[in-house]
């Protein structure tokens, strides 16, 4: 049996999140429907961008989570990441600092997901 991880972000517009993700990651989506859209991360991991329909979630549970960009290239990587994607008008939450495990930053995507970029640990 093989299988997958695939990390779900809620959007509000699949296409227009695609789009979105694609230019920060540097790659095109694997997969393509109108309202769900993935992106192949390597063996066994996926991020996945769904607009369905959300009448099963409560708005009483909170839905939490981060998409984490892991980098092994040192810190100088993640200064790099962060300036690039400000330049680009990303959304910063949080400027790179060291969180205990090593530098990171905080961004969010157009519908209020958080983005984490970190050393990889």
């Amino acid at each position: 049996m093989t299988t997958s991880v695939v990390s779900i972000v809620y959007v509000n517009d699949a296409p227009a999140a695609a789009r979105f993700y694609s230019d920060l990651l540097g790659m095109s989506p694997s997969f393509e429907t109108p309202g769900y859209i993935t992106f192949d991360l390597g063996p066994g991991a996926d991020l996945g961008l769904w607009s369905g329909q959300f009448e099963d979630l409560s708005p009483d549970v909170p839905r939490t989570g981060e998409v984490c960009v892991a980098t092994d290239s040192g810190p100088g990587e993640v200064d790099a990441i962060f300036r690039q994607w400000q330049s680009k008008g990303v959304t910063i939450l949080r400027k790179p600092h060291d969180a205990g495990f090593g530098l990171t930053f905080l961004a969010a995507d157009p519908d209020g997901n958080r983005i984490r970029v970190a050393l990889r640990g």
